[in-house]
C-alpha cells in the first residue's frame, strides 16, 4: 500500500478532510494510481477509509471508468464496511458502474441493507442510488418505488422530502 497516500489521508479528526482534495488532483492527473487509492478504501483507519473513499467519489464523479475495474472488489469488499462515511460514498459511486443484471441485483441487495443504516444520510444517498439504478434495469422500479414508498411514510422529514421527490421521477412516463 502506498505509505504517500496513506500519510496525507490519515491523521486529524473525522471533522478534518486531511489532504483528501490534494489526493484527488494528484490521482486525475496520473489515473493509473487510482488502484493505490482503492487500496486505502479497505484501509485499518478508519480516517484513511473514510478519505479515501471521499477521494474516489469525487474521482469517479468525474471519471467513472477508473472503477470499473474495481466493481467486484467494490461490491465484495468495500461496500460491506460498516462505516457510514464509506457507506454514503458507496452509494453514490455504485450507479457509475457498468453493471450486468446480476451485479445491478447485488447493488440494491447492498443498498436495500444501506436502508436499514442509523445514518440518515447513507439511507438517502441509498435511495438516490437505487432510482439511479432503474434508469439502468427498468425492471427494477416496482420493487424501487416499493421501499421508497415505504420510506416516505416512515422516514425522517428529509428522507421523505427526497422520497416524494424520487417517486414523482420513477412515475414519469
Amino acid at each position: 500500500m502506498n505509505n504517500d497516500l496513506i500519510q496525507k489521508l490519515g491523521g486529524g479528526n473525522r471533522r478534518s478532510i486531511g489532504q483528501s482534495k490534494r489526493v484527488v488532483e494528484e490521482i486525475l492527473a496520473q489515473p493509473e494510481r487510482f488502484g493505490e487509492l482503492f487500496e486505502c478504501m479497505l484501509h485499518s483507519d478508519p480516517l484513511v477509509r473514510m478519505r479515501a473513499v471521499d477521494a474516489a467519489e469525487k474521482i469517479t464523479a468525474r471519471r467513472p471508468d477508473l472503477l470499473q475495474p474495481y466493481k467486484d472488489r467494490l461490491l465484495s469488499q468495500v461496500a460491506q464496511v460498516p462505516q457510514q462515511e464509506v457507506r454514503w460514498h458507496v452509494a453514490q459511486m455504485l450507479p457509475r458502474l457498468e453493471l450486468s443484471t446480476e451485479d445491478r441485483q447485488a447493488a440494491i441487495t447492498i443498498l436495500k441493507g444501506y436502508l436499514n443504516d442509523r445514518s440518515k444520510i447513507v439511507v438517502t444517498f441509498s435511495m438516490q442510488a437505487m432510482t439511479d439504478l432503474v434508469q439502468q434495469d427498468p425492471d427494477l422500479r416496482p420493487a424501487v418505488i416499493g421501499e421508497l414508498e415505504r420510506l416516505t411514510a416512515d422516514g425522517s422529514p428529509a428522507m421523505r422530502s427526497r422520497g416524494l421527490k424520487l417517486l414523482h421521477q420513477l412515475r414519469q412516463p
